[in-house]
């Protein structure tokens, strides 16, 4: 009986009930349209950034990331590939000697980071066959390097031609090596286009007379939002005296800040949003007591208990929280499905940047179901709090004083 009073109550004033559904929709509407192009956004950034260098996870020896030398690597052991490429969450496991030299063309000299790599799997992670500007990638057991644009230009050098590499190996031994350049590839980041070279794992393992060692493994994950979990995982799984485990949060911490201060200003304009909605709100259900002040003191001078009659308008405002949200995310959901499938472009110079990076040049939108559910239960919270006035409202009422109102 009490849904049935509820209901039609609420539709006795029906441009007072679509005002109230409108405002909540509205609020579902366009905070879960701003959170999934936010999360859409970053999640892409993010992923181009670990697969531009780091990988989502990495393993070194320990100690290796505060003082990155080659008497920090650790052996290349067949049965730790194995195990950490079976672990469950990792798709790609590549591994990674580097190490400095000063690199010499024919008549400069430049510091430069030296990376030996297995080319198929460095393709798998950081698509660095794309990357190419010149020349022709690198194939395993070939004593040739890939220089960077900005390096290959300081130097002078160009496909076919010669790149020396002179610096100090494992232990302190000599490293000096003469090297046919393959090909030339360009990064949009301008300090790894003026100094990396590119080596095959075992001819960089060669020249720095490592043996079969390595500096790193770089993990891909096939989900970004298990990196977590697969880290700690890892961690008690590794022998921690050995080995450190760190995730792409740790090795780039000024991008979890940038993210971190992105993060802020949206919920910032989240929080204006809510006030805005939250005053239509609050205003809508103070015209709904005011209006029915007489008839709420009729029903309770005739002997209706005070519980009862908060009871049904604490129904209304229920149904009325519960049908504006359920109205929002039903507007919100083909809108942002339909963005996901057709993203934004992007033109002009912000274009170019997203080019230059590898990315496409769109602004994408996220269809993750805790998007619409985060804010539909945020605004419902929001409308049952404002909802507590009319039920003080009811407790505080004279009867006497509402009759003769």
């Amino acid at each position: 009986m009490y849904l049935l009073l509820a209901w039609r109550n609420i539709w006795r004033n029906r441009r007072r009930t679509l005002i109230t559904l409108a405002s909540v929709a509205f609020a579902v509407f366009f905070s879960s349209l701003m959170q999934s192009m936010q999360t859409a956004a970053w999640g892409n950034l993010i992923d181009n950034a670990v697969r531009f260098y780091t990988g989502y996870i990495q393993i070194h020896h320990q100690g290796y990331w505060d003082d990155r030398t080659l008497d920090n690597s650790f052996v290349n052991q067949a049965s730790l590939q194995s195990k950490v490429a079976q672990h469950p969450g990792v798709v790609a496991v590549v591994p990674r000697l580097e190490s400095f030299a000063l690199a010499s063309g024919t008549d400069r000299t430049k510091g430069t980071l030296v990376i030996g790599i297995d080319p198929e799997k460095e393709d798998n992670l950081t698509n660095l066959r794309n990357k190419m500007r010149a020349g022709t990638y690198l194939q395993a057991g070939q004593k040739k390097v890939l220089v960077a644009e900005g390096l290959a230009d300081f130097l002078r050098l160009a496909p076919k031609d010669t790149l020396v590499l002179i610096g100090q190996g494992y232990h302190g031994a000599n490293a000096a090596g003469k090297y046919e350049v393959a090909g030339i590839v360009k990064f949009p980041s301008t300090q790894l286009n003026d100094q990396v070279v590119y080596l095959p794992l075992p001819e960089a393992q060669w020249l720095y007379d490592t043996g079969d060692r390595l500096t790193s493994l770089s993990l891909l994950v096939d989900d970004p939002g298990k990196v977590e979990d697969v880290t700690a995982t890892l961690q008690q799984e590794l022998n921690a005296t050995q080995f450190e485990v760190m995730n792409w949060q740790e090795l780039m911490p000024e991008l979890v800040q940038g993210f971190e201060i992105d993060r802020i200003g949206a919920q910032v304009i989240l929080i204006i949003l809510y006030a805005v909605i939250s005053f239509g709100i609050f205003g809508t259900f103070l015209m709904m007591t005011t209006e029915r002040r007489y008839e709420m003191g009729v029903m309770l001078a005739i002997g209706m208990s005070r519980l009862k009659l908060q009871s049904v308008m604490f129904l209304e405002i229920l149904m009325l929280a519960l049908g504006g949200t359920l109205l929002g995310i039903l507007v919100s959901l083909p809108v942002i499905l339909y963005m996901h499938n057709h993203p934004i472009p992007v033109s002009g110079n912000l274009a170019e940047l997203y080019q230059n990076y590898g990315m496409e040049p769109v602004l994408p939108f996220s269809r993750k179901s805790d998007i619409f559910l985060r804010q539909a239960y945020t605004v419902a919270i929001i409308t049952a709090v404002l909802g507590i006035y009319p039920l003080w409202f009811i407790q505080r009422l004279i009867p006497v004083t509402a009759l003769r109102s």
